[in-house]
């Protein structure tokens, strides 16, 4: 039997997607691979658990599936523990924290409105309402995070979980500066990596694997695969809070994580999910997605220079991985008006806070654009000064419609030149 409204809706959502500029930081192009796989039987079995120790039968193939999920993606990153059950980074970090923290626990992360995640603190948000957070940002005039003030906040406050990673931040991360800082305050360090994980992977960002005591991540944006999370560490620990099993031995951090995730987070993994995270972690493993990775830094670093010599401000100035932050102060137009035109071109983006930002998280004073599905479409950097005249011109004409919809034929006319699922 055809749901023939949800077809319909499905072929819609598609056209859309090729015809468009994808410019929205967090989102990519999944391979057919993968999208096949989230569409298979699979989607049918409960499998709460883990390979070897589940609580219901007929579990032996979902076994081989998650175990190579897992053997996969610590090739990939050179890790020692993988859980690849979370639904989401979100929880991802939600079940970190339940692993590693108590109620009432102080935790040092990103500020949101200066570009980190909800998830790190935001008082809107579980670890914000659970957990008493404290924050580090940017500093104006650089829009860059000072470490010495970082420094001087963990001292201050001794925070039991420090975070490191965002959801709007253009540059690297100092993983290594932070380590110190959280070993000079006892705390555990946790770097978020679900913007570059691709980029990490492909060998172009610094490595957070020897310096972070866990790593959380989602699967779909650099990293090219399904929505979904993960867990990963670099080498497996005792848990420091001295916890011992049955036998009087200590209770492994990989353990303590794991239990964090089935039952303390969640039920029944997605093995359909999971099984797509084992082809998108065999595909990141390939030469060609490191000449992927490569080419996203360097579509995004050319579009960096194509809007600042049209005197667009940006956060930091620049950007080391695949996205940027454009402040639109300068430009007297907001972050939702901008996203609305743009929108209308088909360039969908969207609308962001800047640090120190003076309007509200509903209008906003930027936009936040990224590279990463456009460069899967196969677009390079000649294209990307060509998406920066369109965004320009679009910006300029926000309140002309006829403007828009022309801007909107050149797009479409445009991205024809790449094709996207074309059997489908």
């Amino acid at each position: 039997m055809r749901d023939i409204q949800i077809e319909t809706l499905l072929q819609k959502e598609l056209v859309r997607q090729r015809q468009g500029l994808e410019l929205i930081a967090s989102e990519n192009f999944a391979s057919k691979a993968v999208m096949k796989t989230m569409g298979s039987c699979l989607t049918n079995k409960y499998a709460e658990g883990y390979p070897g120790m589940r609580y219901y039968g007929g579990c032996e193939v979902i076994d081989e599936i998650e175990t190579l999920a897992i053997d996969r993606l610590n090739d990939l990153f050179g890790s020692t523990y993988a859980n690849v059950q979370p639904h989401s980074g979100a929880q991802a970090n939600a079940a970190i924290f339940l692993a590693l923290l108590e109620p009432g626990d102080t935790i040092l992360g990103f500020e949101l409105s200066h570009g980190g995640h909800l998830s790190h603190g935001s008082p809107v948000n579980f670890s914000g309402k659970v957990y008493k957070p404290i924050f580090y940002g940017v500093e104006e005039e650089s829009g860059l995070i000072n470490m010495e003030k970082v420094a001087k906040l963990a001292e201050l406050h001794k925070p039991k979980l420090i975070i490191c990673g965002a959801s709007a931040y253009p540059r690297d991360w100092d993983y290594k500066r932070f380590r110190q800082i959280a070993d000079s305050v006892g705390a555990l360090l946790l770097g978020d990596i679900a913007h570059p994980a691709g980029l990490i992977a492909g060998k172009q960002l610094d490595d957070p694997i020897p310096h972070c005591h866990v790593i959380s991540s989602t699967t779909h944006k650099t990293l090219r695969g399904p929505r979904g999370g993960l867990i990963l560490m670099g080498e497996d620990f005792e848990n420091p809070w001295g916890r011992i099993n049955k036998k009087g031995e200590p209770i492994m951090m990989s353990s303590v994580l794991n239990s964090g995730v089935f039952p303390g987070m969640q039920g029944g993994p997605l093995e359909h999910v999971i099984a797509a995270k084992a082809i998108a972690f065999e595909e990141a493993s390939h030469e060609s997605f490191i000449e992927y990775t490569k080419q996203v830094i360097s579509n995004a670093k050319t579009m960096a220079k194509a809007l600042k010599s049209k005197n667009y401000t940006l956060a930091s100035g620049g950007t080391d991985n695949h996205l940027l932050l454009i402040d639109l102060r300068s430009k007297s137009i907001s972050g939702k008006k901008a996203e609305k035109a743009l929108v209308k071109a088909d360039i969908t983006v969207n609308k962001n806070m800047v640090p120190f930002d003076d309007k509200s998280p509903f209008i906003t004073s930027g936009i936040r654009i990224g590279t990463a599905a456009i460069t899967t479409r196969g677009l390079d950097n000649e294209n990307c000064e060509q998406i920066v005249e369109w965004i320009d011109e679009a910006l300029l004409n926000a309140d002309n419609e006829l403007k828009l919809h022309h801007i909107k034929i050149e797009v479409n006319r445009f991205m024809g030149q790449f094709p996207l699922y074309q059997d489908q």
